[in-house]
């Protein structure tokens, strides 16, 4: 089966993760100055991070999809699970600001990214298995460094939240959505100069 469905499908979760987070700031009330949004200072930057990665999230997900020819039911519940994982987004995220990054909604936080990032690893290659090693996004991903790399640094976050202070962790959740906010251009690559031949 295509993907067109599977894509409008995520695309529709995705918007609605969005909207619940964005719900979530609430509007200062008996102090109109600047002073109250100061004080919402964690549920604001919170929010600012968690969206970041559901772009991040989305982004990466388009493309994939874009680079892949079929997909599979077994495709279907991994992008299941992926979406699972991303849902509890809000609800780390709001936990994790309401409490000013305390260690146990900080290091939730950071479990619930490394569970999204492992289930993202697990679709991209289900659908590599899929399309074969030498479709576009076989091709595209090859070793996959950075797919590789993100759950270690979670890992370490986690760890750091614990042994050190929250912001340790933060800085590593932080740190990782910079190293995928580089743009990769190999899956574009590839699908434009599929595109002649298939003209």
């Amino acid at each position: 089966m295509g993907t067109n469905r599977l894509e409008a499908f995520s695309d529709g979760v995705l918007a609605i993760i969005i909207t619940i987070m964005v719900l979530e700031l609430k509007v200062p009330h008996g102090n109109p100055g600047p002073s109250a949004l100061f004080s919402l200072w964690p549920v604001f930057s919170s929010y600012i991070l968690s969206f970041i990665y559901v772009g991040i999230y989305w982004n990466n997900h388009h493309h994939m999809l874009q680079a892949s020819d079929r997909v599979t039911g077994a495709v279907l519940w991994a992008n299941l699970h992926l979406l699972f994982w991303l849902s509890l987004l809000p609800f780390t995220t709001g936990w994790m600001g309401e409490n000013e990054f305390g260690r146990w909604p900080t290091a939730l936080y950071g479990v619930n990214l490394l569970c999204c990032a492992l289930a993202y690893f697990m679709l991209e290659r289900l659908i590599i298995a899929v399309n074969g090693k030498s479709g576009i996004l076989g091709r595209a991903v090859g070793l996959d460094l950075k797919g590789k790399i993100s759950p270690l640094l979670y890992l370490l976050g986690i760890g750091g939240i614990w042994l050190i202070a929250p912001w340790v962790g933060i800085a590593f959740f932080a740190g990782t959505a910079a190293l995928w906010l580089i743009p990769d251009r190999r899956i574009e690559r590839l699908l434009i100069q599929k595109a002649p031949e298939e003209g």
